[in-house]
């Protein structure tokens, strides 16, 4: 499929407020020294700048998957607060509701400490998945989770640079507790890295040099030589759409991201799914 027909599959959802002000949003994320920020040492998941990745992403959420002040949310993978934090500035005090799920313990109890006190209307836990990365003994099977929430609680479900870092049949649970978390018309905000015949290829020549991925065995994994496996995970086109769809979800946008040579406004290949609720 082609970069234009994935771009056009569907119209993303309207931003629940003017571009200008969302571009203004970002920029006070940025530049507003009171926010809690960890020390750069403290930040164990992903690369790039902590306020500035975070100020991207508040802006996708908001014209790309149509987060909306109201909403409650739920960040799968919520690390040590980059999404958590530009969040605080634009869910509602009182009718907005954030929880943050992650297996590592000090970005947790950072969160807790610096965030929450000032925000009480976002909340952390832990939760002892085991990963062979992030948790390796984790109690928590992968292949047997179940998110401490009743059905259709969330609006909205984060998982930024989570199913990069899973195997097949974890993404598989994963995808299906989403959607028995999701309201109906609910969306999921979904980062990702898909591999396609360019991608695989690097036809550009500008893909990024540290995912030279390989195919695992006959897929639809493909792993990065000289890495941990579930170091950076990627999957076959179309992988990622049927599992979504077999949870329930419906694709509603689609792009790939700048990570494999093209241009983009984003590094990872991003999906949204909308919850079909009682189709389910």
């Amino acid at each position: 499929m082609s970069e234009a027909a994935i771009r056009h599959e569907a119209t993303p959802a309207i931003a629940p407020a003017g571009d200008d002000r969302v571009r203004w949003l970002q920029d006070a994320v940025l530049h507003n020294r009171f926010l809690p920020q960890p020390d750069a040492g403290s930040v164990f998941v992903g690369d790039g700048d902590f306020r500035a990745v975070g100020a991207e992403f508040l802006g996708h959420f908001i014209r790309l998957g149509g987060l909306r002040p109201e909403h409650r949310v739920l960040d799968i993978g919520c690390g040590i607060g980059r999404m958590a934090v530009p969040l605080t500035q634009y869910l509602d005090a009182e009718t907005g509701r954030y929880s943050g799920l992650d297996p590592v313990e000090g970005g947790i109890a950072w969160c807790r400490r610096f965030v929450t006190p000032v925000y009480p209307n976002f909340t952390f836990q832990r939760l002892d998945i085991a990963h062979n990365l992030y948790n390796p003994q984790g109690k928590i099977s992968g292949e047997a989770l179940k998110l401490p929430y009743a059905d259709r609680q969330f609006d909205f479900v984060i998982m930024t640079s989570v199913v990069t870092h899973l195997p097949p049949d974890e993404v598989l649970v994963h995808l299906s507790e989403v959607a028995r978390l999701l309201k109906p018309g609910g969306r999921l905000f979904m980062t990702a890295f898909v591999i396609d015949r360019l991608a695989a290829e690097n036809t550009s020549g500008r893909r990024d040099p540290r995912l030279a991925f390989a195919r695992d065995g006959t897929g639809p994994c493909w792993f990065v030589p000289d890495m941990p496996p579930l170091a950076a995970v990627g999957f076959d086109d179309g992988f990622l759409d049927q599992a979504l769809e077999k949870a329930g979800l419906s694709v509603t946008f689609k792009s790939l991201g700048h990570w494999r040579g093209q241009d983009a406004d984003h590094y990872q290949d991003v999906y949204v799914a909308e919850s079909r609720g009682a189709q389910r």
